[in-house]
């Protein structure tokens, strides 16, 4: 049996669920139409006021916020609160135009470290670890969020934020680190430093939370053999809190969602109607309990299934399935939807290659062109060429069964591809789209 940090909301029947998702649904609803011109706007737009929301079906009647929405807010727009009343702001680092900016009260703030707790107990971790915290500090919600979760657990934190990775190992081994937190691609490199340096046996960690980025599951096999612990995916984003939206417990059969605090959805991205428990779509979140920054019906652009029934570990949280991909970053070649993460799990069924990749997609004579550099292994890297051909081969044939498209393999020696000590590049698109 999991250990909980919050036994009662954590395990709480799912009609008790429901009356306390409706009640505080109803006071959402009617605070940001008194507080939000933009929502109220948008209500009047549909032909809904708060009165019109009597039960949790009723959420489907509401609009949908989305990333461009944020922006075009900028800086303050879907604030429910004073600036006063804000004491933190983060903001997205944005790839184009303005950034999208959130705000957090002292309650929002006390939310927020709650709920990192919980992921932190998740993982078994109490006032007696020490969590070595290798996400980003600053605008980035990813280093603080942790960082205040783990505080509010007890544990103790050693706020060394991402890169230098010579020094991360230095005090993983002389704090004696038992939980690591950071993105599983720089997890990765990390765990190929320590075997590279022959240190694993100074290591003493026992857990992992890693997310901001998709991952499959045969990532986490590698992390936790080369490791030694259990790899536990964390789920967020800025625009609905930041890390601590869900979280995987040890049984690692779907992130629980704490819809005590969120209402998910999945929808159809095209259609835009929900979907029921078991299909694949794109996930929706409606926050209930947030006070700065609360968005009604956020389309993340995440793909995921959402699960509800109870988990072994006891929680009743609604769980989701692992990030499979983005409807915004997906890529589309001749064709076929092609994510990055399908790849990744193709790729590491083999033991001749590395976890490191770059997907080069062009556009040849109006046809595009897939290539998938792929690192080998050190032992294989001295092979005889004849067997190189069948490892490329034998690729090839894997990635076409997968994806249902050809593509070309190049294979390149160990360490070629660039590393990341944040969120991978893992595509060059050279079209002209």
């Amino acid at each position: 049996m999991s250990k909980y940090w919050d036994t009662y909301h954590e395990t709480m029947s799912r009609e008790q669920l429901a009356e306390l998702q409706l009640k505080r649904l109803k006071a959402l609803v009617e605070r940001v139409y008194t507080s939000v011109p933009f929502y109220r706007q948008a209500f009047q737009e549909k032909g809904i006021s708060p009165g019109d929301i009597k039960s949790l079906d009723d959420l489907r009647k509401l609009p949908f916020t989305t990333k461009k929405d944020l922006r075009d807010t900028y800086p303050f727009g879907l604030f429910a609160v004073p600036r006063s009343e804000i004491v933190r702001m983060h903001a997205s680092s944005g790839t184009t135009g303005k950034p999208i900016v959130v705000g957090y009260t002292k309650k929002d703030l006390d939310t927020w470290a709650d709920l990192v707790a919980r992921c932190m107990a998740m993982t078994g971790g109490t006032k007696e670890d020490v969590v070595q915290n290798a996400y980003g500090y600053g605008l980035f919600t990813g280093g603080l969020g942790i960082h205040y979760g783990a505080e509010r657990l007890g544990a103790t934190i050693v706020p060394i934020s991402g890169g230098n990775t010579a020094r991360q190992l230095m005090l993983m081994q002389d704090f004696g680190t038992t939980i690591l937190t950071c993105t599983p691609s720089y997890a990765m490199f990390m765990a190929d430093e320590i075997i590279a340096a022959g240190i694993k046996e100074n290591i003493k960690l026992k857990a992992g939370i890693f997310g901001a980025e998709p991952w499959s599951n045969n990532m986490r096999l590698q992390l936790e053999e080369k490791l030694g612990i259990k790899a536990h995916d964390i789920y967020g984003l800025s625009e609905v809190l930041g890390p601590g939206v869900a979280m995987e417990c040890e049984h690692q059969k779907g992130l629980h969602i704490f819809d005590d605090h969120f209402i998910p959805e999945i929808i159809d991205p095209e259609t835009e109607q929900p979907l029921p428990y078991g299909q694949k779509g794109e996930l929706v979140f409606t926050t209930l309990t947030k006070e700065g920054f609360p968005v009604i019906r956020y389309r993340t652009k995440d793909i995921s299934v959402l699960y509800e029934e109870k988990c072994d570990c006891g929680r009743t949280h609604v769980r989701m399935e692992r990030i499979t991909g983005r409807t915004d970053d997906m890529l589309i070649i001749r064709g076929v939807n092609v994510f990055p993460s399908q790849i990744e799990s193709v790729l590491l069924e083999f033991g001749e290659t590395e976890p490191h990749y770059l997907l080069v997609v062009d556009r040849k004579a109006a046809m595009d062109d897939l290539e998938i550099q792929v690192e080998l292994s050190s032992k294989m890297f001295s092979d005889k060429i004849a067997g190189l051909e069948v490892l490329e081969r034998r690729l090839k044939e894997r990635i076409l069964s997968v994806l249902g498209i050809s593509a070309k393999i190049k294979l390149v020696e160990p360490k070629s591809i660039p590393r990341s000590e944040g969120k991978a590049k893992r595509v060059i698109d050279k079209r002209e789209l």
